[in-house]
């Protein structure tokens, strides 16, 4: 909603003195918002003078939320799930072939389509993007969409390189918006009561991380499994395993050393195993794009152990499980079984990135903490190929 008001005072707004009796005066700007529009705390209300008068903008509890691309994992996951979001509204979607726009739009109910992702960031009615493009279109598209005065939730990883990172510090900073990393299991209910049970000392002192996540897939056209857009099984999945490890300590480690073993043709890492050193213990971890699909992460303390049953692809359709055993008997009869019910944790990641927008409180993965994740992964590289511990340099 769009309120207008000049010097004759034919808005609703009114005079000083009878603003003071009125309803509510914001001294800052000398704008009068009578209490019947004073809205929930959610609401955000932006205001400035110009020279006619002044102009209120009133944001609806939803973020109005364009998509940059029709990529799978928009299509087939984040559209169908911000769409039941409490505080999130798909209201865009560009392709820079308007006829796949414009299918995509159809088939998710999305209201505009756009054939140039240029058009998507102009458009005055969208707040925020969701940048899913492939991983070397990351940041120069994300900087776009932040000129464009776009908060931006960009997929994993953020970047390519540290240094690619840190040049989105200084255009946020500069125009105030908010930019995070959509590491959508930080939203997920097993992974908010995993942080719980570890600070609790559920497992006493946490002094292990063991992790595995894999997939096969051979296809050479795939984006995966191209080296020039940040392919390969690191940065693709390896990324979660690393930032599970930081998140489960709750710090960063001081060096870490890896192995990689690169695919002869595609020459991206097929491969990849790593230890991460903690100053309270160490994470071990492998990821592969040609194994057998698995994933599994299990946190080894000095009294017990928790083990996330599905960590990263959490069904849609079926509970997840997460489960806590003390070590009293090694044939499982120890083990506590704690059942999560049915959820979308891509629901809960739109949703928890545009109440922090609406709240100007900080978003779940925040900039700084992509940084740091894409210096544990260039460390790893590093690693491999000098055959020594590597220290990550943020």
């Amino acid at each position: 909603m769009l309120l207008r008001g000049g010097g004759n005072h034919t808005s609703p707004f009114v005079d000083d003195e009878s603003a003071r009796t009125a309803g509510t005066y914001v001294d800052s700007q000398k704008v009068h918002i009578p209490r019947s529009l004073c809205l929930p705390p959610r609401n955000v209300v932006l205001f400035q003078n110009t020279l006619s008068g002044f102009i209120i903008t009133i944001m609806s509890n939803k973020l109005r939320w364009g998509v940059l691309s029709t990529a799978a994992i928009s299509l087939k996951k984040v559209i169908p799930a911000m769409q039941q979001g409490q505080y999130t509204s798909i209201a865009a979607i560009a392709s820079r072939n308007l006829a796949k726009a414009q299918e995509a739009a159809t088939a998710q109910g999305v209201p505009t389509a756009y054939g140039s992702y240029e058009e998507l960031l102009a458009d005055p009615n969208i707040d925020a993007i969701y940048n899913p493009l492939p991983n070397h279109l990351h940041v120069p598209w994300t900087i776009k969409a932040v000129e464009a005065g776009k908060h931006v939730l960009c997929e994993k990883p953020l970047s390519l390189t540290v240094a690619e990172a840190e040049s989105l510090l200084a255009v946020s900073a500069r125009t105030g918006v908010k930019i995070g990393e959509a590491f959508m299991i930080r939203s997920a209910p097993q992974w908010r009561r995993l942080r719980e049970l570890l600070d609790e000392g559920r497992v006493g002192e946490l002094r292990s991380v063991v992790g595995f996540f894999s997939y096969f897939n051979l296809d050479s056209a795939n984006i995966r499994n191209r080296v020039a857009c940040g392919g390969g099984a690191l940065m693709d999945i390896g990324c979660y395993l690393v930032h599970a490890s930081r998140f489960a300590f709750a710090q960063e480690p001081t060096r870490v050393v890896a192995k990689v073993d690169r695919d002869p043709e595609m020459h991206t890492d097929r491969l990849t195993s790593a230890i991460l050193d903690f100053s309270a213990g160490q994470s071990i971890f492998t990821c592969s794009t040609q194994l057998v699909a698995y994933q599994r992460v299990h946190f080894l303390g000095t009294h017990g152990r928790i083990e996330l049953e599905i960590p990263f692809n959490a069904p849609i359709d079926r509970p997840t499980r997460l489960f806590i055993d003390d070590g009293g008997d090694l044939f499982g009869r120890s083990i506590t079984t704690e059942t999560f019910p049915v959820c979308d944790q891509y629901t809960l990641q739109g949703d928890a990135f545009s109440k922090a927008v609406l709240e100007n409180a900080e978003v779940p993965v925040p900039l700084e903490d992509a940084i740091k994740n894409m210096a544990v992964i260039e460390a790893i590289f590093r690693s491999a190929n000098s055959g020594q511990w590597e220290s990550p340099q943020p």
